[in-house]
């Protein structure tokens, strides 16, 4: 059995934590306060304005990491209020966005970028060797090349 963190360890691993969170929140809040759309509504959108062809419903779903029934709760929720529509083909479904739903990511795509701006780069380091490291980590899993 492995050893429990150390206490600096934890310490290190909960600032890791709340600092994650505080970002994904500061960008979620923007985008939110900006056009209305929340954090699910803008992945969606961008994936499926960024489609060179409406995506299949279940290809979206891996895209995005989510359950069928996940993704098609947040369908019915974006469709009632007019940004995707969705059309049953005899194999499966697509998902296209309205116009609506393109002048929302447009305006959410414009408040994302402020909001990584001034919640995430302005705050960080902007040395080379800081964000070598982040991306150092973001490809490592236990027991990986990578992780060395």
């Amino acid at each position: 059995m492995t050893d429990l963190l150390t206490a600096d360890e934890l310490r290190r691993w909960e600032l890791w934590k709340r600092a994650t969170d505080e970002v994904w929140a500061g960008v979620g809040q923007e985008i939110a306060d900006a056009t209305g759309l929340s954090t699910a509504d803008f992945a969606v959108l961008t994936r499926t304005v960024e489609a060179a062809v409406p995506p299949r419903q279940q290809a979206l779903a891996d895209q995005l990491g989510w359950s069928r029934s996940r993704l098609s709760r947040q369908l019915s929720r974006m469709a009632e209020r007019g940004l995707v529509i969705r059309t049953a083909t005899p194999t499966s479904s697509t998902v296209e966005a309205t116009d609506r739903g393109r002048a929302a990511a447009a305006s959410a795509r414009r408040a994302h970028a402020a909001a990584v701006r001034a919640v995430l780069l302005a705050r960080a380091p902007s040395d080379g060797q800081f964000w070598h490291e982040i991306e150092r980590l973001a490809g490592a899993r236990p027991g990986s090349e990578q992780a060395s």
